[in-house]
């Protein structure tokens, strides 16, 4: 245990140093607001913007005494850089809402009347790049927020985009991943684009704080294949008016909890196993978290009986049996294929029964092979026949044609003899009424084509008179 003394000069020192860090604290103080403000803006002290867009600068201001600033009246917004002196410093003043020209490319697009300094700050360049006080005046009320500077700094290179995803990602929950982007100038806003959905729809939304931000979202059902998967997101700011973009890209990678997946059964060796011997039953899964556990068990006439735990199962074989294994995590689990363990010698009884399937195969091959050639054979004579058949009929059919062609070609000829009739008995003639009798000859005439045949048989006639 320890014990602390005071005295008085203890308590002197306490005292000197807490009034040396006031006075450093008042001193600090002045420093950064050296005169009395008789006004204050409600803005960010620190502002972005990107070259070659625009920046708009949310404001707000009251005056510290009310009663000096008569409503009735006009009033002004200026703005100054650099220095928050106005008296002998025009030369800083960049921006008078009364003055038809001014140096800086700005307006103020608030309402001042109601206490609205919002100002439009376009065609920014990286060397307008400075510190920036606001300045009212409404008579005879004139003063500048001296305690209120704003820090603006214009950049060449555009902001990444932000992926937002929920955090402990599950198999088969549904999730809102987000991708937002700074939106200094909402008048041209970035355009976004990411690989989970083609033309997702842009939106530009307000912060509390008077800025934006534009974003899209897609909602998806979470799977084992969205682990590893990786979020590309992509910001296309337009600037010099639309004439040109600038790009700035983010990814991130989905973690995504499953149970376990693809879980399998492994035995080794491999086919069959001789009673006595040792076998080892593997069990594989993916999973995550990785398989916390994995279960063997083994098919009986009662059910499943749990044999062993762990990936591999080692066991000297007596009979066989069926088995399979269970693989589980914190998510769930997942049951194997099941897996046939065989002795050899439980299955010498399939071998007859195998060798006459064999023979049954053999003997059916062997009769569709002679079927076969039987009907090859069998066409073969068929088709012998019909020639054979043909040939014959040709034959038959030349005579015949040839007889028939003899017939055509036949002409007729009328020869007429003056027949004499001469008897042993009497030699008188007879002179009145003689007799005529008709001999035909056969002449034959071969037809010189087949077109003299085709206008018809000719028939002719000699008639011979003979006295």
């Amino acid at each position: 245990m320890f014990t602390v003394k005071t005295s008085p000069e203890l308590c002197v020192n306490m005292v000197i140093v807490g009034m040396l860090l006031m006075v450093l604290f008042v001193s600090g103080a002045l420093a950064t607001c050296p005169d009395e403000a008789a006004v204050f803006i409600n803005a960010s002290k620190k502002l972005e913007a990107l070259s070659g867009s625009c920046l708009q600068i949310p404001c707000s201001f009251r005056p510290k005494e009310e009663q000096k600033f008569i409503s009735t009246r006009k009033i002004i917004g200026v703005w100054i850089k650099n220095q928050s002196q106005f008296d002998g410093n025009q030369n800083n003043v960049i921006f008078n809402s009364s003055a038809a020209v001014n140096i800086y490319p700005m307006s103020i697009t608030g309402n001042l009347s109601q206490r609205d300094c919002t100002t439009l700050f376009c065609n920014l360049i990286t060397t307008y790049t400075d510190t920036y006080f606001f300045r009212v005046e409404r008579e005879p009320f004139k003063a500048t927020a001296s305690c209120d500077p704003l820090q603006i700094t214009v950049r060449d290179s555009p902001w990444r985009p932000n992926i937002t995803i929920p955090g402990d990602l599950k198999e088969k929950e549904s999730v809102t991943i987000t991708c937002s982007a700074l939106t200094p100038c909402p008048h041209s806003p970035p355009q976004l684009t990411w690989n989970l959905q083609q033309d997702s729809h842009n939106k530009t939304e307000e912060n509390t704080d008077g800025s934006f931000t534009t974003k899209i979202q897609q909602n998806i059902t979470l799977s084992d294949t969205h682990d590893g998967k990786k979020i590309n997101c992509s910001a296309r700011y337009p600037v010099n008016q639309g004439k040109d973009t600038k790009t700035a890209e983010t990814e991130e990678t989905l973690s995504v909890s499953y149970a376990p997946k693809d879980t399998s059964a492994s035995i080794s060796p491999s086919g069959l196993v001789s009673a006595g011997s040792w076998v080892n039953l593997t069990c594989s899964s993916r999973a995550k978290p990785p398989v916390s556990n994995f279960t063997w068990f083994k098919k009986s006439r009662d059910g499943a009986v749990k044999v062993s735990e762990g990936e591999i199962y080692s066991f000297n074989v007596t009979d066989g049996g069926v088995y399979y294994c269970v693989a589980t995590n914190d998510l769930g689990n997942q049951t194997s294929a099941e897996i046939n363990v065989t002795v050899g010698g439980d299955t010498l009884w399939l071998l007859p029964g195998v060798i006459i399937g064999i023979i049954v195969l053999l003997l059916i091959i062997l009769l569709c092979l002679i079927i076969f050639v039987w009907s090859l054979k069998s066409k073969q004579q068929t088709q012998q026949q019909i020639l054979i058949q043909i040939n014959e009929e040709q034959k038959v059919d030349e005579p015949a044609s040839k007889k028939e062609e003899e017939e055509e070609n036949i002409h007729y000829g009328e020869i007429s003899f003056s027949t004499l009739a001469y008897e042993a008995s009497s030699n008188s003639v007879r002179d009145s009424g003689q007799q005529q009798h008709t001999v035909y000859a056969q002449i034959k005439k071969r037809e010189k084509s087949l077109k003299q045949r085709a206008h018809g048989q000719e028939e002719l006639y000699a008639e011979v008179k003979k006295k």
